[in-house]
């Protein structure tokens, strides 16, 4: 592999998640965008048996690259090849019963607990903006055995407390909250992922900082953040994209940059990473 020397953020989260994915593994993926792009990196890159299912309930598709797939669901590009076209509730059934290891779901707010929010923003019983809602992400989050959760590095989106639960994370971090709230043992939130950084979750269910990207500093991470995440005891140097990464997000997964090419670009400087509008 050969380090890239210039990427964007987009696709360094993208290539992130793409190396978490495991081999043999199921995944329920929810939307499209930078979730779906992970999981089809993965499996032209890292996990070649990996399984996802996408959020609306197609089960295993090839999806027909270029034809840009990764913007939609229902589609016949994204559904190419199927295994089964089935249904979201079918999909749930699935993962109720234990047959989805992950979900990967992107998110507008997560807070220390790893609940998320994707349906509104301030008080949703007086002022509050309204957004699309979870779709099917409320029960990727609920009934995967470990959720994997996309967003931004930006202090709006880590929140002591989220303005609505769409999602459930570690409800109120009680040791049974989960199962007290009917949603299966021993599931809920394994990773949070952003372009700068990577965080898991500590023994008191609490979001928990283990690793930084190279152009960015373990201090300009809190300083995104509206509260104050638990230390992994050492802060990892997070990897940054392959050439043969970035070849394959750019000519086939997302040919038009609606995905990738929406964010700051980082480029390699006397040695090391910054961003490329640094004097």
């Amino acid at each position: 592999m050969t380090k890239a020397t210039h990427f964007n953020e987009r696709e360094q989260q993208i290539c992130l998640v793409a190396r978490m994915i495991e081999d043999g593994r199921t995944y329920w993926v929810g939307g499209a965008g930078s979730p779906l792009a992970s999981i089809l990196l993965a499996k032209k890159r890292y996990a070649p048996t990996a399984t996802y299912v996408t959020e609306d309930g197609v089960i295993a598709p090839e999806p027909a690259l270029p034809f840009d797939p990764l913007m939609s669901m229902v589609s016949a590009e994204a559904g190419y090849r199927a295994l089964q076209w089935v249904s979201m509730n079918l999909v749930g059934f699935h993962a109720q019963t234990g047959f989805m290891d992950y979900g990967i779901i992107n998110a507008l707010q997560v807070d220390s607990y790893g609940n998320i929010n994707s349906t509104a923003i301030g008080d949703y019983e007086g002022e509050h903006r309204r957004f699309g809602g979870p779709g099917g992400g409320d029960s990727i989050a609920a009934l995967c055995w470990r959720t994997i959760v996309m967003t931004d590095q930006q202090k709006r989106k880590f929140v002591p407390r989220v303005d609505f639960i769409s999602s459930p994370g570690f409800l109120d971090g009680s040791p049974s909250a989960r199962e007290a709230a009917g949603l299966p043992r021993d599931t809920g939130p394994w990773r949070v992922v952003t372009p700068w950084a990577v965080f898991d979750y500590d023994d008191n269910r609490h979001l928990r900082l283990t690793g930084v990207s190279p152009f960015v500093t373990v201090e300009q991470v809190l300083a995104e953040m509206d509260f104050e995440p638990a230390m992994a005891d050492k802060i990892e140097t997070l990897d940054t994209p392959s050439d043969e990464d970035l070849v394959l997000l750019r000519s086939e997964l997302d040919v038009r940059g609606q995905i990738t090419d929406v964010s700051r670009w980082i480029e390699l400087r006397d040695g090391r990473f910054v961003f490329a509008e640094q004097g």
